[in-house]
């Protein structure tokens, strides 16, 4: 009886620390998701002004020569993909969904076999096991300011390999949030400029009645516009990308931590029922022994 009521003591006290465990990696999700989520609200102004920076450059009919260029970049080359994933584990099928939607999208894709960068070890491993061996992995970043040293260095090697001629078209996977705590795979097309998009903006009513004028050469301007433009993207999906996987591990530690109360309940349950078993045990061969002592003097 004893060793069974030890051994559930050594049970009940190291749920009780595990539970510790998921109750502190719940806040610190819940903490992550709100400096991202906050980011990319945060990043909608910028991403609204560098718009009409673009629709200002392409009203004038500045963007012809640079459309044309990446027209002839795109018959060549291969596509290049980046995958935002996690390095860490206990967030559900958060890598698995992304990859999966990237091998998906990327298939249907024409030309050679895509050159992948990972932002992750678990969606560099998972891309890997589905035949996407990728050519460059990324860390995860693990705060909102790390976010710009990876959008830079993301840039840097892929326009190199752009300018060596080995990737033509530039796509984004990751994984954005939805209600709750749910989240949806996702593709976006950096490069080539999509030419609908270039239309649109070029078509947009200006917010003023006062019509932009492009200071400086206007290619340059645009082209450093366009630099704006491919910087914000790739920060909001990094952003969007870590927001969901936190949120993703939140759902996961608050499945956890229901399971440990459900487990220290029925593990209480039973040490107590044990315990009260042996106390009536230790009772009934007391009265029995002062019985049988009453007895023997009688």
């Amino acid at each position: 009886m004893s060793d069974t009521m030890a051994s559930l003591r050594r049970k009940i006290g190291g749920a009780g620390d595990l539970q510790s465990v998921v109750r502190t990696m719940k806040a610190v999700a819940a903490s992550s998701v709100g400096q991202y989520e906050n980011s990319v609200r945060a990043l909608a102004d910028y991403y609204r002004a560098v718009e009409l920076g673009l629709s200002a450059c392409f009203r004038r009919n500045g963007s012809e020569p640079l459309m044309a260029e990446q027209k002839r970049q795109t018959g060549s080359g291969a596509v290049g993909a980046i995958v935002f994933g996690s390095d860490q584990g206990l967030v559900g099928r958060f890598n698995d969904a992304v990859a999966d939607h990237a091998v998906k999208i990327l298939a249907t894709l024409p030309g050679a076999k895509p050159e992948v960068w990972a932002v992750g070890e678990r969606v560099h491993a998972r891309l890997t096991d589905a035949g996407l061996s990728p050519i460059g992995l990324f860390t995860v970043p693990n705060s909102v300011r790390a976010i710009t040293p990876l959008v830079g260095q993301i840039l840097v090697e892929s326009e190199a390999r752009r300018s060596q001629g080995g990737v033509a078209a530039l796509h984004l996977f990751y994984n954005r949030p939805a209600s709750g705590a749910t989240y949806a795979p996702v593709a976006q097309r950096l490069l080539p400029l999509d030419e609908n998009w270039r239309r649109d903006l070029a078509e947009r009513s200006w917010p003023t009645e006062k019509l932009p004028e492009v200071v400086g050469g206007g290619d340059a301007t645009l082209r450093a516009l366009i630099r704006e433009y491919l910087f914000v993207s790739l920060f909001r999906a990094c952003a969007e990308s870590l927001a969901s996987e936190n949120a993703s591990r939140l759902a996961a530690m608050q499945r956890a931590d229901k399971n440990i109360d459900e487990l220290l309940e029925a593990l209480n349950a039973t040490f107590h029922r044990l315990r009260q078993s042996g106390i009536d045990e230790e009772l009934f061969d007391v009265v029995s022994g002062f019985e049988a002592l009453g007895g023997a003097e009688h």
